[in-house]
């Protein structure tokens, strides 16, 4: 019952499939008590039976009050246990499950990432697990304890009298069949559904990081329009999926209820040719009412479940994941970086072709040429952010592949055109460089930046907060805190992607000073479009349509006729009517 198609079905752990075999066992444990509480019912209007047709003497009280109070106690006992399990283990698995999704998403490769929309993610991460939460705690213990239950119970009816116990019980198999034969539509209303709900966080998400190109274009309206459509699209779907499963958890209802009509029925009909006696038809109904009321609840919880299992399903998308791993301990020979015939591809797009070369430490690496010959590419899967489908990355002579990501970019140190800042101080955001660094380690980082001209007009200096992505700062601002971050980080690899592209001059001078302490001794890759921001680069390396077209010194490339590192600073300066 609690396989393993099981435990993927509902995204389960190891600890939840034994909390849901707890919970299982006591809701049965629970039911039988209290079918056991309909006993004591039915002995007591079988004595009072007794003395109006028999004239026999009333039964002692005492007899029943001490039955009544051991089912009480038995009754507070089990629902405590049945609680605990169905309830209080299952938010601690909701726990458990919360950090190894967030673990397994911190060892996946970034690639993963630029494949899954953040919205998607998101609703993964937040209202999926939400779902599941309240099935693991409300559905599967009580569901699947009131099947065991009442197949117990059932068996002890039809041992008692066959017909009755069938026209109790006919409505039951009944009922679950018709839901069951709805499962492949309640699927599907809840894959639209989902759909249409991420639509409507994408539109969100959307609006509001884009708040100010929307409004410079005056284009408020057309955004709200499109977010009303997705809104109304959203509701619709969901008026859908609840009006269908509705109408089959209500019909099955109905089937199962009509049990009693014809137990009724049946049970006057067996009085009548003396076949049974008056008390076995009242022994049946109040059996009836306890074999229905768990079913009442469990309708409604396998529809319930048969839209989690979408939640499943995208949950075990994420743990199914190839994560990147590696070893944990990186000792490489000095920090050259060698692409030995790496091939690599979006989504089936190739970008890279055997693409070779060595990036030697103490020497700035500059990777140059037109928009989409896979510069940023390269400087990633140095990293380890992407795994390469071909070839091989040695840093130092260690194979990059073999070292777990976390471990190896203890030695990377990254500076990227658009800066990622948090709603947080200046000294914290630069302090995410290294993990318990001293305030005077910060302080001095910030400084070699270039940080503390613009920090010391701030109202609070280095603890002023500076809004989220450091939207109080300008442009220079920001680079120069990524700075003071690989500053502080101090590590032997620095990858620089567009550093200084969006800045003006008075700024790019100001942040090439502070790179300028950050990549001394250091093995360096720069990825760039301007031109003259590598002339000072040790070593070139022109890349075409996924491939290296040519590669050698600034002087070199320039003093070749045929050379595309010449023709594209030939054009480059054109535009800016200077000439070589």
């Amino acid at each position: 019952m609690f396989g393993k198609d099981f435990q993927r079905k509902y995204a389960l752990t190891d600890q939840g499939i034994r909390n849901t075999k707890q919970g299982t066992f006591w809701t049965v444990i629970v039911n039988l008590i209290v079918m056991g509480g309909m006993g004591i019912l039915y002995l007591m209007m079988s004595r009072y039976m007794a003395v109006l047709t028999d004239g026999a003497g009333l039964p002692k009280a005492v007899t029943f009050i001490l039955l009544v109070l051991v089912f009480l106690v038995l009754s507070i006992i089990t629902h405590l246990q049945q609680y605990r399990t169905t309830y209080g283990l299952v938010y601690g698995e909701v726990k458990e499950v919360r950090i190894g999704l967030a673990e397994r998403l911190r060892k996946l490769p970034l690639g993963y990432f630029g494949k899954r929309d953040l919205a998607d993610l998101t609703e993964t991460i937040m209202g999926d697990v939400n779902r599941l939460e309240h099935v693991w705690s409300h559905c599967l213990g009580y569901l699947y304890g009131s099947y065991i239950s009442t197949a117990i119970i059932a068996v002890g009816m039809l041992i008692i009298n066959f017909q009755m116990a069938l026209a109790c019980l006919w409505g039951v198999p009944v009922a679950f069949a018709l839901l069951f034969g709805s499962r492949k539509l309640a699927k599907k209303n809840s894959e639209i559904t989902k759909a249409a709900g991420i639509q409507v966080s994408d539109g969100i998400q959307e609006t509001l990081e884009n708040i100010r190109e929307i409004r410079a274009a005056n284009q408020e309206e057309r955004f709200l329009d499109d977010l009303n459509v997705r809104i109304d699209h959203h509701e619709k779907t969901m008026i859908k999926g609840e009006l269908s499963t509705g109408i089959f958890v209500n019909a099955a209802s109905v089937i199962m209820r009509l049990g009693v009509a014809t137990t009724i029925l049946t049970g006057t009909s067996l009085i009548l040719s003396g076949r049974i006696d008056f008390m076995l038809l009242f022994m049946f109904l109040l059996v009836i009412t306890r074999v229905y009321a768990p079913f009442d609840q469990a309708l409604a919880l396998i529809a319930e479940m048969f839209m989690s299992q979408v939640s499943a399903s995208r949950l075990m998308e994420i743990f199914d994941a190839k994560k990147a791993e590696g070893a944990d301990h990186f000792a490489p020979s000095g920090h050259d970086i060698v692409f030995e015939n790496v091939e690599f591809a979006y989504d089936n797009e190739q970008v890279l072709r055997g693409v070779s070369f060595t990036a030697k430490e103490g020497e700035v690496t500059a990777l140059v040429g037109p928009s989409g010959s896979g510069k940023s590419t390269c400087a990633r899967l140095a990293a380890r952010l992407w795994d390469i489908d071909k070839g091989t990355i040695r840093i130092g002579g260690v194979d990059s592949a073999s070292i777990d990501p976390e471990v190896l970019l203890t030695d990377y140190s990254m500076v990227f055109q658009n800066v990622v800042l948090f709603d947080d101080t200046v000294m914290e955001n630069i302090r995410l460089g290294k993990h318990g660094a001293s305030d005077e380690e910060v302080l001095e980082a910030a400084s070699a930046a270039n940080c503390d001209e613009f920090v010391s007009k701030l109202p609070q200096g280095y603890a002023t907060p500076i809004g989220e992505n450091g939207a109080k700062l300008s442009g220079g601002e920001r680079q120069r805190i990524s700075i003071a971050r690989a500053l502080l980080k101090d590590a032997p690899i620095v990858l620089l992607d567009e550093a200084t592209a969006s800045l003006d001059v008075e700024n790019e001078t100001k942040v090439q000073g502070a790179l300028s302490r950050l990549l001394s001794g250091k093995t360096v890759l720069v990825i760039a479009h301007r031109m003259r921001t590598v002339e000072a680069a040790d070593k070139i390396v022109v890349l075409a349509d996924g491939k290296v077209a040519e590669e050698g010194s600034p002087k070199e490339l320039l003093s070749n006729p045929e050379s595309i590192f010449r023709r594209m600073t030939q054009l480059q300066n054109a535009s800016a009517g200077w000439s070589i």
